[in-house]
């Protein structure tokens, strides 16, 4: 009888997967959880996941009790409020907001699995500056955590990134307002480069801006996040070789973050939200507000202290960093900064 030869593993034929989906196996977690593993050891976040930033100080602060009533101002991907839920023990409720259509109900059956049922929780697909629509009587404590979620910024769809072609859209809400390639096309070079200051400190704000629109006035439209990175590039292609790679990766970043800011009126929601804090937390009422860059953590603090001194928070602390173990396990923590309110009783 003849011996049979062992069949050889398929493998895949060229060097790189071909799309997304097959790069990231992650974003299948039933079908590779060794590579999960693997992602999240090596202190990176798996594509299509988010991890929960500064967990144990906001639960800490925010001391939830059994019985209240709480707000998740920025859902995502659902970990900060089911920490919070659990912590509630199927008491009081957790209401919780997100504009992003394509994860809220991935979210919501996230927290189905994990046990939680409608009596527990409700969702709102809504801006957060527009809480005040959300029918209670008042909240025990509040978390907005003002970071974009890994979901987002993992999906070349969404625009979000310059390291994954796709759409330059940035829209949080897909089906509102206008993405930022057309965003781009109805601003002027100053008021791109007073954006890109504005929204992301960008040290190159003016040559980036100029780019911008001599691209534009060529008909050479920018419609793809590799488009914009191009754009960059060349804006800042007379720099020394030296410093040039780097330069350029950081100000993509930065001009990303100031873009997303501006098409999705960022601040402006930021703003209603601390304005109207005040009057939907109960006495006593805590609030913990995670940022992740100096204009909207400038906006936090003067909040705060405003009320602080017109009698409104009995208490205001922060910054809180993140420890340098939790820096060190997940990158995308170093930036954050917690900053948190009581409101006199």
């Amino acid at each position: 009888m003849e011996e049979q030869k062992p069949k050889r593993r398929k493998r895949y034929s060229g060097k790189y997967p071909k799309t997304f989906e097959e790069k990231y196996k992650e974003q299948q977690p039933d079908k590779y959880q060794d590579v999960i593993a693997h992602v999240m050891e090596k202190g990176n976040t798996p594509a299509g996941m988010h991890r929960s930033i500064m967990v144990d100080e906001i639960l800490s602060f925010l001391n939830i009790q059994p019985g209240e009533v709480g707000l998740d101002c920025t859902l995502g991907f659902g970990g900060h409020s089911k920490h919070m839920l659990t912590v509630l023990n199927h008491t009081g409720h957790l209401h919780a907001t997100d504009l992003d259509p394509i994860e809220l109900p991935k979210t919501e059956q996230r927290l189905i699995d994990a046990g939680f049922t409608k009596d527990d929780f409700s969702l709102h697909n809504i801006n957060f500056r527009d809480l005040d629509q959300i029918p209670v009587d008042g909240f025990d404590f509040v978390l907005a955590d003002l970071g974009v979620s890994s979901m987002q910024i993992d999906d070349p769809t969404r625009g979000f990134t310059f390291k994954f072609d796709g759409p330059l859209d940035l829209r949080m809400n897909p089906h509102i307002g206008i993405p930022a390639n057309i965003r781009l096309l109805e601003l002027t070079a100053d008021e791109i480069e007073g954006m890109l200051i504005e929204n992301a400190d960008e040290v190159y704000a003016k040559e980036i801006a100029t780019e911008i629109t001599k691209s534009t006035a060529r008909g050479e439209l920018i419609e793809s996040t590799k488009d914009l990175h191009k754009v960059i590039q060349k804006a800042l292609s007379k720099l020394p070789k030296s410093i040039q790679e780097e330069a350029i990766k950081k100000a993509s970043q930065r001009t990303f973050q100031a873009l997303r800011i501006d098409v999705n009126q960022e601040y402006e929601a930021l703003y209603d939200l601390m304005e109207k804090l005040p009057l939907l937390l109960k006495p006593g009422g805590r609030v913990a507000i995670l940022t992740f860059h100096s204009g909207e953590d400038r906006l936090v603090k003067k909040a705060f202290q405003y009320y602080q001194r017109q009698g409104v928070y009995s208490v205001v602390t922060g910054p809180d960093l993140p420890s340098l173990q939790e820096v060190h396990d997940n990158p995308r923590a170093r930036s954050a900064k917690l900053r948190c309110a009581i409101k006199a009783k």
